[in-house]
């Protein structure tokens, strides 16, 4: 038997990993403008980053540039992504803010939800779409459906 725990206690079951164009700056991004931490760097000799990992409170995001040569390209290079991210934070509004100035594009401008949350949506200057939100409202799940049933009927 191994002494090696097949999961490690310091990595999530699931962690996204993105790839970009410039992952170097989409880490200063991700750090400046979403608060993350950087956790570990591997970059070659051409400063080309291998493996990054970033640390979103206790989730890990990993990223990387590109590498075209094994078929690994990010959402610029593939026309877009159909994926969302979601990330809590304090203050959603002045997140969004910063992002935009920092190069972000508004999806959806922050705005309160029927389910509790003031939530706004944004593509990063490297391609990644990302759903920011704070939450304003503890909303039991009866009276989210009934807030959406009214929304159904006009309400």
């Amino acid at each position: 038997m191994s002494d090696v725990a097949p999961i490690p206690s310091d990595y999530p079951r699931v962690c996204p990993y993105l790839c970009v164009d410039a992952a170097a700056a989409a880490i200063d991004f991700y750090v400046t403008v979403l608060g993350a931490t950087e956790r570990m760097r591997l970059a070659g000799p051409d400063g080309r980053i291998g493996h990054a990992e970033l640390l979103f409170g206790e989730s890990v995001v990993m990223i990387a540039d590109e590498a075209p040569q094994i078929g690994v390209l990010g959402p610029a290079s593939v026309g877009g992504t159909p994926v969302t991210l979601s990330l809590y934070v304090e203050d959603v509004d002045a997140t969004f803010e910063r992002a935009l100035a920092a190069g972000a594009t508004s999806r959806r401008p922050p705005a309160d939800q029927f389910y509790g949350d003031r939530s706004g949506q944004l593509v990063d200057p490297f391609g990644h779409r990302w759903n920011l939100a704070t939450r304003v409202e503890n909303v039991p799940p009866e009276e989210m459906a009934n807030r959406l049933a009214a929304m159904g009927d006009g309400g």
